[in-house]
């Protein structure tokens, strides 16, 4: 019937057959597999960057809640202590923490210090009666410097200002 050598080399060429696609088949299942495992990396890494933000929102809300509740205690403690305070002193002492009150609460919109009113600097030096200004354009020339040069530019080129 067959004939021993074409048995042989079919079921050769069916084995090598049979090896392809058994590597093909692991080579496509590894892929789905890694892309399965980058996937639930990928879902794990959001999952803790909204927990992260979630905690960051959390910790400013409550640092907002307590800030508040330390500013209420402040003041309360202030008012306790200025009733006291007026209760317990004469009535000068009174009046004067009273004033000194106004000034201290939290939120308060005043002016905390007095200041006198300040002048801005001046940028340049009050002139002499009778003297040109130091942003004169022929400040600094001699009467008979001006007809030797066409600029004032050209005049501080051949004598520059001295250092002051």
């Amino acid at each position: 019937m067959f004939e021993l050598t074409t048995v042989i080399v079919t079921a050769l060429i069916a084995l090598l057959v049979g090896c392809a696609a058994g590597y093909m088949l692991s080579r496509a299942g590894a892929s789905s597999t890694r892309s399965s495992d980058l996937q639930k990396r990928l879902t794990d890494a959001e999952q803790a960057l909204d927990n992260y933000q979630r905690d960051v929102t959390e910790h400013f809300a409550r640092t907002t809640e307590l800030v508040n509740s330390l500013n209420e205690s402040y003041r309360d403690m202030h008012e306790h202590l200025a009733s006291s305070a007026l209760k317990l002193s004469t009535p000068e002492i009174s009046r004067q923490l009273l004033a000194d009150a106004r000034h201290q609460l939290p939120g308060h919109k005043g002016q905390e210090i007095d200041q006198p009113s300040v002048e801005a600097p001046r940028d340049w030096a009050p002139k002499r009666q009778g003297s040109k200004g130091t942003l004169s354009e022929d400040y600094g020339l001699h009467d008979g410097d001006t007809g030797n040069f066409a600029s004032v530019e050209e005049a501080e080129e051949k004598d520059p200002p001295q250092a002051r």
